[in-house]
């Protein structure tokens, strides 16, 4: 078995048999260089996607997490004429995106050995599968990853876990997701490791999953281990069989971290990376691990940190923005030459758009976001610093902190924060708490209690609507 998800198992012939049953589809019924995959979690993207490229198409799994317009939008830019959905996944949602063609999985016969071909070559710099930014800023982009992307990043990480057909994940991140494409689908394929796939996260669930399946390898989100933290039915024993527990997605806060270490004796590993980079550049693991960082560089990966304003190599401990080089970086933006353009400097280094710093023994760690920068009285302070002490008082969940102008200081920070349930705070303790643990002038200047934090599709907290929130007071009051 090489791959279970909440329906059945597939066998290796299975999910072969099965691509060729879409190629035979993709064949006689797709002119379009590019299939969109509108499907949960689960073996279906696996054998969707090798089908898509047996015929020489690009795969382009598409976000059931977005808003109706925004969906259509990705399904609309990629130009695609086939979307293979799930009628169970669309019947949730409520939407079916217009295309010249749906093609609903549940309709399609697999019984048959269907007609054997030979693939359709692809050249490395081939276009393997298109992946829409989750649109933090602006409209979602479609980042181009290559064959040679894929299997780069797929060799990199095998070699940074020592991956190989021993191994067995569990899947919780959404194939939509870099990481869940990644990840959990190509590189349990290529090396033939075994993954249970969760079609939804339930934190129940995924710990009745722990206890039949007994991975090895666990890969989530800060949120989702947040919710499994406070999980009262989650013990140590849900964890044991894990070698490598590993976050990636956003930064991992010190107060999971620590309650993992402190509850489970769990310690869990900082991964980095982004689409454009197929997409992991950093993990850390048990053997080279050292905390806030995100590890060192898998292999191939070249990172260095450079000053945004002088384009200056900055040194060791120095802070500024991390440009990473290496053979998994993206071709380029789906149709926005001028937007890939500039996401390389010149030396051919990606441009990230996060602040780090690496240290004396190559560990990175990552301090903020470059858009996401407050300067307050001249001084440049990242809304994660402030974020951290917040997130460690017993009463808060989830904090978000954005800038509000100030004509004395230029900015000052304003902090909204998401409490535990059935937890109550003042304002004035949450701001003598901060008091206590940093700098005078990034105490917030105000505290505001909301009932749920904005988050975009993939559970990342959305600044930017916190930032636009205040502006339009800003406005408002003249």
């Amino acid at each position: 078995v090489a791959m279970t998800d909440d329906a059945r198992a597939y066998k290796g012939i299975e999910i072969l048999i099965a691509a060729l049953h879409i190629a035979k589809l993709l064949q006689s019924n797709s002119s379009s260089r590019n299939v969109g995959l509108l499907l949960p979690a689960s073996g279906a993207t696996a054998f969707c996607a090798l089908g898509a490229w047996w015929t020489g198409r690009t795969v382009v799994p598409l976000n059931f997490l977005l808003k109706d317009e925004e969906l259509q939008y990705v399904v609309d830019d990629c130009e695609t004429d086939t979307i293979i959905a799930s009628r169970r996944l669309t019947d949730t949602t409520g939407f079916v995106p217009n295309a010249t063609r749906v093609v609903f999985i549940e309709d399609l016969v697999f019984k048959g050995m269907p007609p054997l071909r030979w693939p359709k070559s692809a050249a490395p710099e081939d276009v393997a599968v298109l992946l829409y930014t989750s649109g933090t800023s602006g409209r979602p982009k479609g980042v181009m990853l290559t064959h040679a992307n894929i299997m780069a990043n797929v060799e990199q990480c095998r070699e940074g876990l020592g991956c190989d057909n021993t191994f067995s994940f569990l899947g919780v991140l959404p194939q939509f997701h870099s990481f869940g494409f990644t990840v959990l689908t190509i590189l349990p394929l290529a090396t033939g490791a075994h993954v249970r796939f969760c079609a939804r996260f339930q934190p129940g669930k995924i710990l009745k999953l722990l206890e039949e399946v007994r991975p090895c390898t666990f890969i989530a989100i800060p949120s989702m281990y947040n919710a499994l933290l406070h999980s009262k039915r989650a013990t140590p024993e849900h964890f044991s069989s894990l070698r490598n527990i590993v976050s990636g997605g956003e930064p991992l806060p010190d107060a999971v971290f620590d309650g993992f270490k402190e509850r489970f004796d769990v310690r869990i590993c900082e991964g980095y990376g982004l689409t454009e980079t197929a997409p992991c550049t950093h993990w850390c693991t048990p053997e080279a691990f050292k905390r806030p960082s995100v590890g060192k560089p898998l292999p191939r990966v070249e990172q260095r940190i450079v000053d945004p304003d002088t384009n200056r190599v900055l040194g060791t401990d120095e802070e500024g923005e991390i440009r990473l080089k290496g053979p998994n970086i993206m071709k380029g933006y789906f149709k926005l030459p001028k937007e890939t353009a500039a996401a390389f400097d010149d030396d051919g280094f990606f441009r990230t758009g996060d602040f780090g710093k690496i240290d004396s023994e190559g560990f990175l760690s990552i301090t903020g976001r470059l858009k996401d920068m407050l300067i307050i009285g001249g001084e440049n302070v990242f809304p994660r610093e402030i974020e951290e002490a917040v997130d460690m008082h017993e009463a808060v969940h989830a904090s978000a902190v954005v800038g509000r102008p100030d004509d004395m200081r230029g900015e000052v920070p304003i902090a909204f924060i998401e409490l535990n349930e059935g937890m109550t705070v003042e304002e004035a303790a949450i701001r003598s708490w901060c008091r206590e643990r940093l700098a005078g002038y990034k105490v917030p200047k105000e505290v505001r209690v909301v009932e749920a934090l904005p988050r975009n599709p993939t559970g990342k907290i959305m600044r930017r609507t916190l930032r636009e929130e205040i502006l339009a007071e800003v406005n408002d009051s003249g």
